[in-house]
């Protein structure tokens, strides 16, 4: 349920923007300070979780996370200017990326067992809550209005947040009878773990970043990229449909095949060879064939599952999984935010794509680079003691 309410935010705005200009004054500048909100909240609350992570249980900060998701969506949907919509579409981000960094220990912690099952059902789900957002955004604002349609998807993020409550208030019964069964729950702690000291840490990180730049980049300029090459709008926005959706069936792989693979550098070479192809045919093959170069370029979106398992998989510890995502993502997203922005900046109207592109292929070499630091089987954990002092003769050899 989590899942499923995460990313409507997200998208649910996009397609209405023409829609909530008439209200609403949106200019240029405006317009690129919402589109760059999604990874800068993230990566401001990657950093910002860290310090959380220790000081309050998974749970409580999911809740927190809903919250602010659902008083996000709820605020902008009446906001009666331009800042008070940037400021709680803030507020909406803010609550995802939490999210997104509470997610995998929350998964550690109560699924150990079922880590990649899990973690597919979960960056699916993602992917579906924004199709299903950007595919009902014009209908329900037609029925009526934008202010609806982009406010309705409150009611997904607070029915997410009942059965986190339900669990809160029935573990202080529990503690309050004396039994602490619920405690045996806790896996053991890491508080020496500092991802930042560790080349995990900043593989994980460098494989987010490239991912989300490319990923992000895409999402923003692929219509311009095809109808400069002769296409129509229309057709366009279907290939951003199409790119969008095969999110979907390597997220729903890709978790379960890595999670089986001690060395798994395989697969995401994979998804920079698919992002590679698919941009070489975007430029330079018969705009006709688009839809297959497309359909290649999106099946390197499986990179974002490939880092998201990563993040448990490095790590054996609920708090070792915390830090590592807090780290990583908030690194990575903060690094990503730059892609979508140089893309605009390296492109000269009338000379192609090409400077915008090869920016790209400069962070899937970025990606490569931090599927290799954490391609080694070795613990997150292993580490940090290796580095505190501890003895650990074969941390480097500690199997995943």
């Amino acid at each position: 349920m989590v899942a499923f309410s995460a990313r409507e935010a997200v998208s649910a705005a996009s397609p209405l923007l023409g829609r909530i200009g008439t209200d609403l004054p949106f200019d240029a500048l405006t317009t690129g300070i919402l589109g760059m909100l999604p990874t800068a909240s993230f990566a401001v609350v990657g950093f910002l979780a860290l310090p959380l992570l220790r000081r309050l249980q998974l749970e409580h900060l999911l809740v927190i996370a809903i919250l602010l998701t659902t008083l996000g969506q709820l605020g902008r949907a009446v906001g009666w200017n331009v800042l008070a919509f940037l400021a709680f579409t803030c507020v909406a981000m803010l609550g995802i990326g939490l999210v997104n960094v509470v997610a995998p220990p929350l998964l550690a912690k109560y699924f150990p067992d079922r880590i990649g099952l899990l973690a597919a059902i979960h960056v699916t789900l993602l992917g579906v809550s924004t199709a299903v957002a950007a595919q009902f955004a014009i209908p329900l604002e037609a029925l009526y209005g934008w202010r609806f349609s982009i406010g309705i998807w409150a009611a997904l993020s607070a029915l997410a947040a009942v059965p986190w409550l339900i669990l809160l208030v029935a573990r202080r019964t529990v503690a309050r009878s004396g039994n602490h069964a619920a405690e045996g729950m806790q896996l053991p702690s890491a508080n020496g773990v500092r991802p930042w000291r560790s080349a995990i840490g900043w593989g994980t990180a460098l494989v987010f970043a490239g991912c989300s730049s490319n990923t992000f980049a895409a999402l923003t300029w692929l219509p311009a990229v095809l109808v400069d090459r002769g296409m129509s709008q229309e057709t366009a926005g279907s290939m951003l449909a199409l790119y969008s959706i095969l999110a979907l069936p390597v997220a729903l792989i890709v978790p379960m095949v890595v999670v089986r693979m001690s060395r798994p550098l395989p697969v995401a070479v994979l998804f920079v060879v698919a992002f590679a192809l698919g941009y070489g045919g975007i430029m330079l093959a018969p705009p006709a064939s688009a839809a297959f170069w497309v359909i290649t370029a999106g099946l390197g979106q499986g990179a974002y599952s490939f880092a998201f398992i990563m993040i448990n998989k490095r790590t054996r510890t609920q708090s070792g999984s915390g830090s590592l995502s807090a780290f990583s993502q908030g690194t990575g997203y903060a690094l990503a935010s730059v892609g979508p922005f140089l893309f605009a900046l390296l492109h000269t109207p009338g000379d192609g794509w090409l400077p915008s592109f090869g920016m790209l292929g400069v962070w899937l070499l970025v990606l490569v680079a931090g599927a290799i630091m954490v391609n080694k089987p070795r613990m997150l954990e292993d580490q940090g003691r290796f580095q505190a002092g501890t003895k650990q003769n074969n941390f480097l050899d500690t199997p995943s």
